[in-house]
């Protein structure tokens, strides 16, 4: 989450629209880079809590806490032979920066106040990117958010929506699924729909311009022994025609849409991979890239949010 807040804010309007582009880490990126195998169709499975929203519904927390909460996943350390805990980073990082480092998070869990307290050293950090997701102008009741210390903030990270005007720029045929274990889904997918249809949001005046379209009617994704359920509206998937189908399903997204996914099932599978949220891909398809954006992926099986599947019979998507 850091790194899209790197590029978030009053940074968004900052952004000149040349030949090259910020990724979310502020780092600049020749568009050449960005051009790599275009006719690939991109399906981007987004979450939201942590990920684009800088609040947890799941866990209660507001954008100070979340903020805090995440800084304890991205600052790495060591207990020393006497027992005692080593800062081994001075700055957050998404990788830790030796081989026996681990994160305070893995170490010690959740940590309310973490900046107060063990983490002071990276207050700054913390304050920093909270003025960085300050709301510039009067409160917007779907995309700002009230912090618990009374100012308002950016709901959704203002370089999701610059992610947007990339693809869009870059020429990129591409789809949003937001897969989330959360209930802010319905307001999710009515906030984007306001920016991007009346131009709401006061960094992003032209969304409409994309011309993106937004299904509003949220899907559900439902786990169990016997398979899997993908439901939207009148839509019904399930894995008991094969899997193949969920995935021809998922790869004709158009626009942006949204499912919430099972989370009774990845916490009766111990948060493991086995009952992640479930990601069907294709290595052999040309024509179709899906992307899983998720601050809880991790390379640990056994603590981690997304399951890969590939789909027992495998082919190419002209066939879709």
């Amino acid at each position: 989450m850091a790194e899209f807040s790197e590029n978030s804010g009053r940074r968004a309007e900052q952004h000149d629209g040349t030949n090259s582009t910020e990724d979310p880490a502020g780092v600049t990126v020749p568009r050449g880079l960005l051009n790599h195998d275009r006719r690939r169709k991109l399906v981007l499975h987004v979450d939201l809590n942590n990920t684009i929203l800088v609040s947890d519904a799941v866990t209660g927390q507001g954008t100070v806490a979340a903020l805090d909460y995440f800084l304890t996943t991205v600052t790495w350390g060591r207990m020393s032979k006497h027992g005692r805990w080593e800062w081994l980073s001075e700055s957050p990082s998404l990788l830790p920066p030796c081989k026996d480092a681990v994160s305070y998070y893995s170490q010690f869990g959740r940590t309310p106040g973490f900046t107060s307290a063990a983490g002071r050293c990276f207050r700054g950090v913390l304050d920093e990117h909270l003025d960085l997701l300050r709301w510039p102008n009067d409160g917007d009741r779907e995309l700002s958010v009230k912090g618990e210390d009374g100012r308002l903030y950016h709901w959704i990270l203002p370089s999701f929506f610059q992610l947007l005007k990339d693809l869009v720029q870059e020429g990129r045929e591409f789809a949003v699924l937001f897969r989330t274990f959360g209930s802010d889904l319905p307001r999710v997918l009515k906030a984007v729909s306001r920016a991007l249809n009346q131009g709401a949001h006061p960094l992003f005046p032209d969304l409409p311009d994309l011309k993106l379209s937004v299904n509003t009617t949220p899907g559900k994704i439902r786990c169990s022994r016997r398979g899997i359920v993908l439901s939207r509206a009148e839509d019904r998937v399930s894995t008991h025609e094969g899997e193949r189908g969920l995935y021809r399903y998922l790869s004709s997204a158009q626009g942006l849409g949204g499912f919430q996914d099972h989370f009774d099932w990845w916490a009766s599978n111990t948060f493991s991979i086995r009952g992640g949220k479930p990601l069907w891909v294709d290595p052999f398809d040309q024509h179709i890239q899906h992307i899983f954006i998720d601050d809880n992926i991790r390379q640990n099986d056994e603590d981690t949010i997304v399951h890969p599947k590939v789909p027992s019979t495998v082919t190419t998507s002209s066939s879709l």
